[in-house]
């Protein structure tokens, strides 16, 4: 709880080196890269960063990752941990051409995030001589830069719904990083966050998690990701599939609701409209900075304006929609 609040009214600094990263690099990347993912990388600009999902050929989620655009023919694909090896093997098989090298067990990410976390990374010796960059680095977009005669990178998204900073650093380099931006952060409330606190603040952020919100048998649509599907740009992994099931009136489709009293409808739990079994909650938790019970369920999407239970321990509970995100700050993308 302290550490949610930490990231809410401050800043919380978390070690997320457990993400992939994946290069591609070399003639031909761009057009070969953007064919393994359903959103449009050719309009990125060198040093600019795309949320993007990678498909099955049915349309089902491999992962949800970030693409960076470190060159014209040269690509970082940031993953999810579970999904890495995965990820790797699936993209080496696919990319015909240009080199595809898994650089995840040299790389340490720290992320921090929160309100004051631009003033941190002003703060931060380490980063003095870019401090002008890191203060006028738009949303969704990062710099290459050198710590210690070695390249790093600064990136700006996050996954609290806060502003916030990711540096990619070689593992050498990660504790000397870490301990800095401590240091300079004490003044402003900087504390070390774990991936639980991380998990409650994506979820208010109503930002999906793979392996709850997302897997292979869920496809972006009933993911609440359809802006992240460009049928126009061309060909992709899955996309004839997904023409199908954009409209299906079978498929299901994400809501928000909130739980009367402090009963906690967790991931699992069945929906029901009536006596009739319409879906399954994905996330759900007590939000500690609305201080009410929410969750997030798939259901059909027949059923998205009906009246919804939630069985929790037995017993089904009548719980109200709420409209997603549940919470919002319009800093984040200022």
């Amino acid at each position: 709880m302290a550490e949610h609040a930490a990231v809410r009214n401050a800043a919380g600094l978390f070690d997320v080196s457990h993400m992939g990263e994946i290069e591609v690099a070399g003639p031909g990347a761009l057009e070969q890269v953007n064919h393994l993912v359903s959103n449009n990388i050719a309009k990125l600009g060198i040093g600019q960063i795309l949320y993007t999902v990678a498909c099955k050929e049915d349309g089902g989620i491999l992962d949800d990752l970030l693409i960076y655009r470190l060159g014209e023919e040269r690509f970082w694909l940031v993953v999810n941990a579970g999904n890495l090896d995965k990820l790797a093997a699936w993209t080496a098989e696919r990319i015909q051409g240009p080199t595809v090298t898994n650089l995840s067990g040299g790389i340490c990410q720290i992320a921090i995030q929160g309100p004051r976390s631009r003033e941190i990374m002003l703060a931060c010796p380490l980063f003095a001589s870019v401090a002008d960059r890191l203060g006028d680095l738009p949303y969704y977009e990062f710099f290459e830069t050198t710590l210690e005669g070695q390249e790093i990178i600064l990136s700006r998204t996050g996954y609290t719904g806060e502003v916030g900073y990711e540096i990619y650093v070689p593992n050498e380099l990660a504790e000397m990083v870490a301990e800095s931006l401590m240091t300079a952060g004490g003044q402003f409330g900087l504390m070390p966050c774990g991936l639980g606190c991380r998990d409650t603040l994506r979820f208010e952020a109503s930002y999906c998690l793979y392996g709850n919100e997302l897997d292979e048998t869920t496809d972006p649509y009933e993911a609440g990701l359809f802006w992240l599907v460009k049928m126009k740009k061309g060909d992709f992994i899955g996309r004839e599939a997904l023409a199908l099931r954009k409209d299906d009136p079978e498929a299901r489709r994400l809501v928000g609701f909130e739980c009367p009293g402090r009963k906690v409808a967790r991931h699992g739990f069945r929906v029901f409209c009536g006596d009739e079994e319409i879906g399954v909650v994905t996330t759900g938790s007590f939000s500690p900075t609305l201080g009410k019970v929410l969750g997030i369920a798939k259901i059909r999407r027949a059923f998205l304006k009906e009246p919804l239970t939630v069985e929790i321990r037995g017993e089904r509970i009548p719980v109200e929609t709420r409209k997603m995100p549940f919470y919002q700050n319009p800093e984040q993308r200022a």
